[in-house]
């Protein structure tokens, strides 16, 4: 399969609007974002476990990155509540156990070489700082390895934000809402700018918490150009 993977075009996705599709197990299904691949892929996807779900055994050859957007997500590691970001890396594996059920977004087969560090965050606990570079932001950085960053932003209600792109930009809306180049985002919406193509956003009157990562099609664009093409993990 394979769901927008032309990073040099830009793509959205929204929530409401989509269907959820089935999964190997009956009781996961989701919602494809990006996909190159089969049942294993480079993908990013919504996930939503149903109450009692349990999905087999499963090594990340190519690394996991997960946010957990509502429930509680666990397997035999630990518990994750709304709010947790995890970074799993290449050839770690767990064995997902959900009782309470819980929607998550999930990247798999994106880390770059070398992104070896385990990241356990809960941002529920965490406080935004504010980002002294543009005006109605505050920040709370996630992760961050050579040119890629990731990191949630609270934008000020009726603000415009700003933001340079020069290695992509993928954001996912947490709480409220945006307006970006005419199109209006809610809760769980996803926007992908290709590089070049800057972020110019109007938060709404609620204002706006966005999941974001920046410069992570830098090293996405290379490992296609060496391997010809986007490579299923």
């Amino acid at each position: 399969m394979k769901l927008n993977i032309d990073l040099t075009k830009k793509v959205n996705a929204f929530f409401k609007q989509s269907q959820w599709s089935s999964s190997p197990i009956k009781e996961v299904k989701r919602k494809m974002l990006e996909r190159d691949g089969g049942e294993i892929a480079i993908a990013t996807t919504i996930v939503r476990y149903e109450p009692n779900s349990y999905f087999s055994s499963h090594i990340h050859d190519g690394g996991e990155e997960f946010l957990v957007l509502d429930g509680e997500f666990a397997d035999e590691h630990g518990r994750y509540p709304i709010g947790t970001y995890m970074r799993n890396p290449p050839g770690t594996f767990h064995t997902p156990s959900v009782e309470p059920g819980c929607m998550i977004l999930v990247k798999l087969g994106q880390f770059q070489e070398g992104d070896t560090q385990p990241v356990h965050i809960d941002t529920q606990q965490r406080y935004f700082v504010k980002d002294e570079a543009r005006i109605g932001v505050a920040i709370q950085p996630l992760h961050h390895f050579k040119h890629e960053a990731v990191r949630l932003e609270r934008w000020d209600q009726q603000s415009t934000i700003m933001l340079e792109n020069t290695g992509g930009i993928e954001i996912l809306i947490i709480d409220g809402g945006c307006e970006h180049d005419g199109v209006n985002y809610t809760k769980h919406d996803w926007l992908r700018l290709p590089i070049g193509e800057k972020l110019n956003a109007k938060a709404g009157h609620t204002g706006c918490i966005v999941w974001i990562k920046t410069g992570h099609h830098l090293h996405q664009l290379n490992h296609a150009a060496v391997s010809g093409g986007i490579r299923s993990r």
